[in-house]
């Protein structure tokens, strides 16, 4: 067997491992025929909220340990094939099952980083606020390009996006935007993407054509659900009313709906224009508020692991997690785990998996640490 076929097997074989070890095999097993033997229990839907939450803890196990046991059946699979290829002096076999062999490992590493998306939030719903930095329209157009790559990242991750806020810019791009990721691990995939993101090109803008550097910050947090219980006190609160803005034509509110919520005690701000009822408005505003003030929590709870605060600072050079280079060469480079891709467009068109995957690896890691 190769080398790298070999790798293959070693990587395959740890994360397997790790699989088990997450979701505590034998109790996983154990679990899911008690939940099964509640499921055929003649009564058992009579409580609709009760059923629905045996089911889904059902579903999740069930998918877990079947991640699991096709990762061990594709291994045996190919491995088998090596040895009668081998046999029979196939060397074409060989290298088929080998190539295959590296692919699962490539599935393995994946299955492996999205299974331990187990923090307390990472199974929520979450947020995402995009602001640009200084810089004026430049800014405000690489606020607007952040926005369109995480709208078809989450798009090619099946989850569902709600507009929540959007303030357009003076001439193009966005002065803010606010919008609502919904699915299964959203904030957990989503979390690693806070900070400020760099890009370097020839502005469109500029008639002399020249270069221009300009930043935009991301800032991710999760929903918070019943489950959490966050305390926020009236007086605490300023609210304001504003017309919501938009685009222009018909769909532009004509009344004072939208809300702006300032948390006085921690200079927290949030706003919602996505509705045309200021009732339901203040409500979204509130339950933004409410996950900023839990993914605060969270936050303190990390430093002692890792240093989280970089992506909080200033909106310019030197606190960038992320550079995106259009001129004089194409290249986006993840500046904490050195990830790097060529191909610019395909980033800025969603394909974000690579930098997201090896930063919850690094994290996973410094939190086992």
């Amino acid at each position: 067997m190769q080398a790298e076929a070999q790798h293959a097997v070693e990587a395959i074989h740890y994360a397997i491992s790790l699989l088990r070890q997450h979701i505590g095999w034998d109790a996983a097993l154990d679990r899911v025929d008690a939940l099964e033997a509640q499921t055929t229990q003649a009564d058992f839907w009579n409580d609709q909220e009760q059923a629905q939450s045996v089911m889904k803890e059902k579903n999740k196990l069930d998918a877990q340990i079947a991640e699991v046991r096709l990762l061990e059946s594709g291994l045996e699979d190919q491995l088998a094939m090596i040895e009668l290829a081998e046999e029979e002096g196939d060397l074409d076999m060989v290298a088929e099952a080998e190539a295959a062999l590296i692919e699962l490992a490539t599935l393995a590493g994946k299955k492996q980083i999205a299974s331990l998306l187990s923090g307390e939030a990472d199974g929520n719903n979450c947020f995402i606020e995009i602001h640009p930095g200084a810089g004026g329209t430049e800014a405000q157009d690489w606020a607007a390009m952040l926005q369109r790559m995480y709208m078809r990242w989450a798009e090619s991750r099946g989850f569902k996006l709600e507009i929540i806020e959007e303030s357009a810019g003076d001439e193009a791009g966005i002065k803010s935007a606010t919008f609502k990721l919904s699915g299964d691990t959203a904030y957990g995939w989503s979390k690693t993407e806070s900070g400020v993101h760099r890009l370097v090109r020839i502005s469109p803008y500029d008639s002399s054509a020249r270069r221009h550097t300009s930043f935009a910050s991301v800032w991710v947090y999760p929903e918070v659900d019943d489950n959490i219980d966050i305390e926020v006190e009236e007086k605490d609160l300023r609210i304001d009313t504003y017309r919501a803005s938009g685009a222009g034509g018909q769909h532009v509110n004509t009344t004072d709906s939208a809300i702006r919520i300032t948390h006085v005690p921690t200079g927290i701000v949030v706003q919602c224009q996505s509705d045309r009822s200021q009732h339901r408005n203040r409500a979204t505003a509130l339950s933004m508020l409410k996950a900023r003030l839990y993914e605060q929590e969270l936050q303190r709870r990390e430093e002692a692991a890792m240093d989280t605060n970089a992506s909080k600072t200033e909106i310019g050079w030197g606190n960038q997690i992320r550079s995106y280079v259009l001129h004089p060469y194409q290249m986006v480079k993840d500046l904490r785990t050195n990830v790097e891709k060529g191909n610019a467009q395909g980033v800025l068109d969603g394909d974000l998996d690579d930098f997201i995957e090896a930063s919850l690896a690094s994290r996973i890691g410094a939190n086992n640490g």
